[in-house]
């Protein structure tokens, strides 16, 4: 972003990213656990936003990790029972029909992703070299990434390894197969001024 603030504490419209994104689990499920995990130096930070924007949904924080493997890790650590959404704190558009879909197709299936084709070209590059692929057998992942709890805890007893990219990697890593859902162009993950512009053109 070129911001020293971090990007789920920027303002979109006023309003956190981090605190829409909670919002927008809290519209699907009014008594959903939620859990935030940050970094240790910005829970501060976040609590003093959380007053000054008089946001008051409840949720608990967690202390995250070095890399996202352990910050999900210990998340995942309070986490009773169910099914376990892992979301980016910066896709605050995400809608409640998608997490809906998510979940239920995590309760059927074990484990569920949502996922977007690509309308782009694109080529893979090796070694200074480069071949186009076939865009129609790609897709492009978002979160919620949804799972049985008890699955996922499972992958996340698998030793840390920097390959890993996301839970749906990890989960299938212990043979697992990851169920797609189609995911939504408006679920987009902030991340540069571009972003936040477009996502100010979104919001409702």
């Amino acid at each position: 972003m070129g911001s020293p603030i971090p990007k789920q504490f920027m303002l979109l419209k006023g309003k956190p990213l981090l605190c829409r994104t909670i919002d927008a689990f809290r519209a699907y499920d009014v008594t959903m656990p939620i859990i935030v995990v940050l970094p240790e130096a910005q829970i501060p930070i976040w609590k003093a936003l959380c007053i000054g924007h008089g946001f008051h949904t409840e949720h608990r924080i967690v202390a995250g990790g070095v890399e996202r493997f352990h910050s999900v890790r210990n998340g995942l650590a309070i986490v009773e029972y169910g099914i376990v959404a892992v979301h980016d704190g910066v896709r605050p558009l995400v809608s409640v029909e998608l997490i809906a879909q998510c979940f239920a197709a995590a309760e059927e299936h074990g484990a569920a992703i949502p996922v977007v084709a690509i309308s782009s070209s694109v080529r893979e590059v090796i070694n200074g070299t480069s071949r186009a692929i076939d865009r129609s057998a790609l897709r492009a992942v978002q979160t919620p990434q949804c799972f049985r709890v008890e699955l996922l805890r499972h992958a996340f007893a698998l030793p840390y390894d920097p390959a890993f990219t996301d839970e749906a990697t990890l989960v299938e890593r212990i043979g697992e197969r990851i169920h797609l859902v189609e995911g939504a162009e408006t679920n987009i993950k902030v991340t540069t001024p571009l972003d936040l512009r477009l996502a100010e053109m979104l919001l409702p």
